[in-house]
């Protein structure tokens, strides 16, 4: 295989006191990183330390959008009129833009996370909303999400870029969406089995659902969670497995 394939992670996410992940690990190992936009984790300091570090390491730097839920890091489905989403997608973004500026670098793409994310792939208004947010501040943007989603097709008949994500440590249904977490089989942990799935995903396009069945995955960019156990060295598994299929990691945006 000789495709590049981007490797991307949710860093960012420590808020105050509180420390999530090995950001400094990772972005030495990851080509974009998805940085918390101080909604769901993340706070100035943290974001504008992510920016600098990503800038150091020569990774892309996006949006992690989300619901303003920060006690449910989230992951909490919330119902929040279409309007009132555009605009607070458009302040996360703003606020990260300003200190990505000041850090010697740039967002290049927006990601929602967790219960939005979810939510926009079969929500046709949350994801219009999404849609016209990044449209509004920068329609040179990519947005990245989940293949065959509704946020995908209206980005698209919007002549926004979209680009595929597929998750190399979550749980897939036979369907293509991702095992909700509060399911057995939603989140992986065996680097090896990972890495291979990886391997598997970029050169075959395919993934064995939680049920068995082997499905489709159409992917551009890889994501490992930042906040999984053992994140760094899953990564590495992942890079080192693509690696060693002829596969390089290569930004998107």
């Amino acid at each position: 295989m000789t495709r590049p394939i981007d490797l991307n992670s949710d860093l960012g996410e420590s808020f105050g006191a509180w420390s999530m992940g090995d950001d400094a690990a990772l972005l030495r190992l990851v080509s974009s990183a998805n940085v918390a936009c101080g909604f769901h984790a993340g706070d100035a300091s943290t974001m504008l330390a992510t920016c600098r570090e990503a800038a150091a390491n020569g990774v892309t730097v996006g949006a992690h959008v989300s619901y303003r839920d920060l006690a449910g890091f989230g992951r909490r489905s919330m119902d929040v009129p279409p309007g009132e989403l555009r605009d607070e997608v458009l302040y996360q973004l703003s606020a990260l833009h300003g200190l990505a500026r000041v850090a010697g670098t740039a967002v290049r793409y927006v990601k929602p996370h967790g219960a939005l994310y979810n939510r926009i792939v079969r929500d046709d208004a949350q994801a219009r909303a999404v849609v016209d947010a990044v449209l509004a501040f920068d329609p040179s943007l990519a947005l990245l999400g989940l293949a065959g989603s509704a946020v995908e097709h209206a980005a698209e008949d919007a002549g926004l870029r979209f680009v595929r994500e597929a998750f190399v440590d979550r749980g897939y249904r036979a369907d293509g969406t991702l095992v909700p977490r509060t399911e057995p089989g939603a989140l992986l942990t065996d680097d090896a089995a990972i890495a291979a799935r990886a391997v598997r995903m970029v050169g075959e396009g395919r993934v064995t659902a939680a049920d068995g069945t082997d499905i489709p995955v159409e992917v551009d960019s890889l994501c490992v969670h930042g906040d999984t156990p053992g994140a760094v060295t899953m990564a590495r598994a992942v890079r080192d497995a693509l690696a060693g299929a002829g596969v390089t990691v290569e930004p998107f945006a």
